[in-house]
Protein backbone atom coordinates (compact mmCIF):
# COMPACT_ATOMS: atom_id res chain seq x y z
CA UNK A 1 0.00 0.00 0.00
CA UNK A 2 1.21 3.58 -0.61
CA UNK A 3 0.38 6.87 1.66
CA UNK A 4 -0.04 10.35 0.69
CA UNK A 5 0.36 12.62 3.58
CA UNK A 6 -0.38 16.35 2.71
CA UNK A 7 1.02 19.47 4.85
CA UNK A 8 1.10 22.73 4.68
CA UNK A 9 -2.50 24.34 4.09
CA UNK A 10 -3.96 27.10 6.81
CA UNK A 11 -5.52 30.27 6.11
CA UNK A 12 -3.87 33.32 4.83
CA UNK A 13 -4.90 36.94 3.47
CA UNK A 14 -5.66 37.39 -0.09
CA UNK A 15 -1.85 37.92 -1.64
CA UNK A 16 -0.22 35.79 0.27
CA UNK A 17 1.43 32.69 -0.28
CA UNK A 18 1.22 29.22 0.76
CA UNK A 19 3.56 26.04 0.45
CA UNK A 20 1.91 22.48 0.04
CA UNK A 21 3.92 19.72 0.69
CA UNK A 22 3.03 15.70 0.02
CA UNK A 23 5.05 12.86 1.04
CA UNK A 24 4.38 9.22 -0.60
CA UNK A 25 5.47 6.27 1.88
CA UNK A 26 4.58 2.60 1.95
CA UNK A 27 5.68 -0.27 -0.38
CA UNK A 28 6.50 2.33 -3.41
CA UNK A 29 8.42 0.84 -6.65
CA UNK A 30 7.79 3.61 -8.66
CA UNK A 31 6.14 7.08 -9.09
CA UNK A 32 5.31 8.34 -12.62
CA UNK A 33 2.97 11.60 -12.33
CA UNK A 34 2.27 13.50 -8.99
CA UNK A 35 -0.06 16.34 -9.12
CA UNK A 36 -2.56 18.41 -6.52
CA UNK A 37 -6.38 18.88 -7.26
CA UNK A 38 -8.86 21.00 -5.09
CA UNK A 39 -12.06 20.93 -4.26
CA UNK A 40 -14.26 24.22 -3.70
CA UNK A 41 -17.33 23.59 -1.10
CA UNK A 42 -20.48 22.55 -3.87
CA UNK A 43 -17.90 22.22 -6.52
CA UNK A 44 -16.45 19.29 -8.11
CA UNK A 45 -12.61 18.23 -7.68
CA UNK A 46 -10.26 19.93 -10.27
CA UNK A 47 -6.78 19.44 -11.37
CA UNK A 48 -4.36 22.76 -9.84
CA UNK A 49 -1.00 21.23 -11.26
CA UNK A 50 0.72 17.85 -12.33
CA UNK A 51 4.64 16.78 -12.74
CA UNK A 52 6.08 14.07 -14.59
CA UNK A 53 8.98 11.98 -12.69
CA UNK A 54 10.93 13.82 -15.44
CA UNK A 55 10.13 17.20 -14.89
CA UNK A 56 7.14 18.26 -17.11
CA UNK A 57 4.74 20.58 -15.83
CA UNK A 58 0.92 21.16 -16.11
CA UNK A 59 -1.16 23.79 -14.86
CA UNK A 60 -4.86 24.78 -14.88
CA UNK A 61 -5.28 28.12 -16.62
CA UNK A 62 -5.95 29.99 -13.51
CA UNK A 63 -2.98 29.32 -11.48
CA UNK A 64 -0.74 29.94 -14.35
CA UNK A 65 2.21 32.31 -13.04
CA UNK A 66 0.71 32.14 -9.65
CA UNK A 67 1.38 28.92 -8.45
CA UNK A 68 4.58 26.66 -9.54
CA UNK A 69 4.69 22.60 -8.86
CA UNK A 70 8.23 20.67 -8.22
CA UNK A 71 9.27 17.49 -6.91
CA UNK A 72 12.20 15.75 -4.88
CA UNK A 73 12.07 12.24 -6.55
CA UNK A 74 14.76 10.77 -4.42
CA UNK A 75 12.32 11.67 -1.72
CA UNK A 76 8.79 10.82 -2.95
CA UNK A 77 7.82 13.97 -2.83
CA UNK A 78 5.68 17.03 -4.47
CA UNK A 79 5.47 20.79 -3.71
CA UNK A 80 3.06 22.88 -4.31
CA UNK A 81 3.83 26.96 -3.88
CA UNK A 82 1.34 29.11 -4.34
CA UNK A 83 1.51 33.08 -4.44
CA UNK A 84 -0.76 35.57 -5.07
CA UNK A 85 -3.44 33.84 -3.80
CA UNK A 86 -7.09 34.73 -4.27
CA UNK A 87 -10.13 34.15 -2.32
CA UNK A 88 -11.45 31.64 -5.28
CA UNK A 89 -8.11 29.57 -4.86
CA UNK A 90 -10.08 28.42 -1.09
CA UNK A 91 -10.63 24.62 -0.71
CA UNK A 92 -9.44 21.51 0.05
CA UNK A 93 -6.17 20.92 -1.37
CA UNK A 94 -5.47 16.99 -3.00
CA UNK A 95 -2.17 15.21 -3.40
CA UNK A 96 -2.59 12.95 -6.13
CA UNK A 97 0.50 10.29 -7.43
CA UNK A 98 0.12 7.07 -9.93
CA UNK A 99 2.35 4.44 -8.17
CA UNK A 100 3.87 1.50 -9.05
CA UNK A 101 3.23 -0.09 -5.76
CA UNK A 102 4.94 -3.61 -5.22
CA UNK A 103 2.71 -6.42 -5.65
CA UNK A 104 -0.60 -4.17 -6.50
CA UNK A 105 0.95 -2.59 -10.10
CA UNK A 106 -0.16 0.67 -11.24
CA UNK A 107 -2.91 2.97 -9.62
CA UNK A 108 -3.81 6.04 -8.10
CA UNK A 109 -3.33 7.08 -4.56
CA UNK A 110 -4.41 10.22 -2.83
CA UNK A 111 -4.07 11.94 0.13
CA UNK A 112 -6.55 13.18 2.88
CA UNK A 113 -6.34 16.69 1.64
CA UNK A 114 -5.63 20.05 3.31
CA UNK A 115 -7.65 22.94 3.94
CA UNK A 116 -6.34 26.03 2.19
CA UNK A 117 -8.11 29.18 3.07
CA UNK A 118 -7.82 32.67 1.33
CA UNK A 119 -9.51 35.44 3.26
CA UNK A 120 -10.48 38.84 1.38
Amino acid sequence: QVQLVESGGGLVQAGGSLRLSCAASGSIASISAMGWYRQAPGKQRELVAAITSGGTTNYADFVKGRFTISRDNARNEVYLQMDSLKPEDTGVYYCNAYCNSRGLGWRDYWGQGTQVTVSS
